[in-house]
């Protein structure tokens, strides 16, 4: 069911879009594609569940469609940045959650991309710690290569999968 919710919102959100409904009629083609971007990376990450609860991201409003945003760098290249809000600012998983962040969209965006993930300003005790961890390739690399961590990013692995596998 949620996944034909989700089908059915993504593509409710692409004809607004492209009717001009939802933005100024006068908007630049630019900024609907990012836009239209923006909304393929979100339906990409909504779906992660939060390793503590049974509930995915989207529910527990950890992420939100306001939280991601896309900006073109490049000829058919895009910088995608995503500000995630921790359930509590002592969250001791808020890396965790930004690792899964990262693999799934690494495995899944089907453009090219640059990818920059924050903890929302103010919302987390370590934020700035957190934030440097996530975005440090090497960091990124070691962390999947400790087995206890690997192992629990793969037990994610059915939420982990593409978009475009949820259609088969």
């Amino acid at each position: 069911m949620s996944l034909v919710l989700g089908l059915l919102s993504h593509t409710l959100g692409r004809v607004l879009w492209y009717s001009g409904l939802r933005r100024g009629c006068h908007a630049p083609r630019k900024q609907a594609m990012e836009q239209d971007k923006a909304l393929e990376v979100y339906d990409i990450i909504r779906t992660i569940r939060d390793p503590e609860k049974p509930n995915t991201l989207e529910e527990l409003e950890v992420v939100t469609e306001s939280c991601v945003e896309v900006h073109e760098i490049g000829e058919d290249e895009y910088l995608v940045i995503i500000r995630f809000t921790p359930t509590v600012p002592h969250c001791s998983l808020a890396t965790l959650i930004g690792l899964c962040l990262r693999i799934k969209l690494q495995r899944c965006l089907p453009f090219r991309h640059k990818l920059e993930i924050y903890i929302s300003e103010g919302t987390h005790s370590t934020e700035e710690d957190i934030n440097k961890q996530i975005n440090d390739k090497e960091r990124v690399a070691a962390a999947m290569e400790n087995p206890n961590l690997r192992e629990i990013v793969e037990h994610q692995r059915r939420f982990l999968y593409c978009y475009s596998l949820q259609m088969v």
